[in-house]
């Protein structure tokens, strides 16, 4: 008898995986939004696709990936010589990482593509969108098994600058819910200060604004210290000067008193978030830097003059690329189960704030306790937009994982100074956009800002 009841437990907790509409009738799922399940499911499989890229990069996992045709061998079948100080396996393991990450982007590709204009889960795609999970992860190991036979050839140098531009784009998307996640923290925490009347609300924003700077200075300080020296390594001087200057100045503005009467909630904490988040970009790009003297994170140099074998895994898991995806997982956690509080960054990430009619929906279902279609009237989200993310996420995860390895440019097992380019044009695109935000209202004035 119990073995009945398991089993048809375990078909209920199925049709959540096959059935058009999952978690709507479906017991084993918590109480919540229909939208906001759909989204973590897609995430999951980012992450899980993020999982796998992880181990590929293991040298164990490298070591069975030979068997497959496109391994260590160029177009006359030989065994590649490389230039640089690493063996055949670890550049295997990249190569994986970005087939892996072809399957992730184009199953999200696919995805947006077929998703474009779905105005309410009335529309047949939306069953699709929202059920039918065990097909779709079927689907995704297909494809995956599939980039796997891709031929080497120019994929590799081609898929690269795939992954450079979405990752910049990425960058970009990252800022803004940066920006957005500031506004809001100051906006609460000015209103609880209002209604309790209390200091301490107060001194919370004074003590992590002052943080944020300090840790930025901090930063800034190391950068000039590790990654730059008297004689050489002019190009990082430049960048940090000019991204610790840019970073004042966006400071300066944001407490402007016209910029205040425009927008009273804007203030140094965002400035202090973005300001820290840019020390970050730039950090980042000086560890892409290919100079021995300028990039503490290359291996050294033996008295022979070849690179230290033991200390190749530096190249690849440096701090910059582990803070880099820890920021990640936060960012696509943060697409994928909140909308913002402030209607142009709604109107811009293609989201909508719950409104009444949702709320009191969400309230008989929580009392029903079951999950329920929040999206009858209109969609909550877009979908395609929502996809055109997780693709952009799978480019840059790609990108952080082989810590942006271009293997068209140079056999060396070294970033080049594309990556660095790329960033620093990524933080000083995410500075001028913060600026945007900032002076808009004042010259856009028939426009609402509020």
């Amino acid at each position: 008898m119990g073995a009945c009841l398991g089993a048809c437990s375990l078909l209920s907790c199925a049709s959540c995986l096959c059935g058009s509409a999952p978690c709507i009738l479906c017991g084993c799922c918590p109480s919540t939004r229909n939208s906001t399940v759909t989204r973590l499911l897609f995430t999951s499989f980012l992450f899980l696709g993020v999982l796998v890229s992880i181990i590929m990069l293991s040298p164990g996992v490298e070591s069975q990936l030979y068997k497959l045709p496109w391994v260590c061998e160029d177009r006359a079948q030989q065994p590649v010589v490389l230039q640089g100080p690493l063996d055949c396996g670890s550049l295997l393991g990249f190569r994986a990482v970005y087939r892996m990450c072809f399957a992730t982007a184009a199953f999200f590709c696919f995805f947006m593509l077929f998703m474009i204009c779905v105005r309410s889960s009335r529309d047949p795609r939306a069953a699709i969108q929202n059920g039918f999970w065990f097909f779709k992860f079927l689907i995704l190991v297909g494809i995956t098994v599939g980039a796997f036979y891709i031929p080497d050839g120019s994929f590799p140098k081609i898929w690269f600058y795939f992954g450079v531009v979405g990752s910049f784009l990425f960058i970009l998307i990252q800022l803004i819910l940066f920006i957005d996640f500031a506004h809001s923290w100051n906006q609460r925490w000015l209103c609880k200060a209002e209604e309790c009347d209390s200091p301490a609300w107060y001194a919370g924003l004074f003590f992590f604004t002052f943080l944020f700077y300090l840790l930025s200075i901090a930063a800034v300080a190391l950068m000039f210290i590790y990654y730059t020296e008297s004689s050489a390594c002019h190009e990082g001087k430049v960048f940090i000067s000019l991204n610790l200057t840019f970073c004042v100045c966006v400071s300066i503005v944001a407490i402007l008193p016209k910029v205040q009467d425009a927008q009273p909630n804007s203030g140094l904490l965002q400035a202090s978030v973005i300001t820290l988040y840019t020390m970050f970009v730039t950090w980042s790009a000086l560890s892409n830097v290919p100079d021995q003297k300028c990039n503490p994170h290359l291996p050294t140099k033996n008295g022979t003059g070849q690179v230290d074998l033991e200390d190749y895994s530096t190249v690849w898991w440096d701090a910059p690329s582990i803070v880099g995806l820890i920021i990640f997982i936060l960012c696509t956690f943060f697409i994928s189960l909140r909308s913002s509080d402030h209607r142009q960054v709604n109107s811009l990430m293609q989201t909508e704030e719950c409104g009444e009619t949702v709320q009191q929906q969400q309230q008989v279902a929580v009392s029903g306790g079951q999950a329920y279609d929040n999206e009858q009237d209109g969609v909550t989200y877009s979908y395609s937009f929502f996809h055109f993310c997780l693709v952009l996420a799978s480019l840059h995860v790609m990108m952080t994982l082989t810590n942006w390895y271009s293997p068209g440019e140079t056999r060396k097992m070294i970033s080049t100074w594309t990556s660095v380019w790329v960033k620093i044009c990524a933080s000083w695109a995410g500075l001028f956009l913060y600026l945007w935000t900032l002076v808009a209202p004042l010259l856009l004035r028939n426009r609402d800002f509020s």
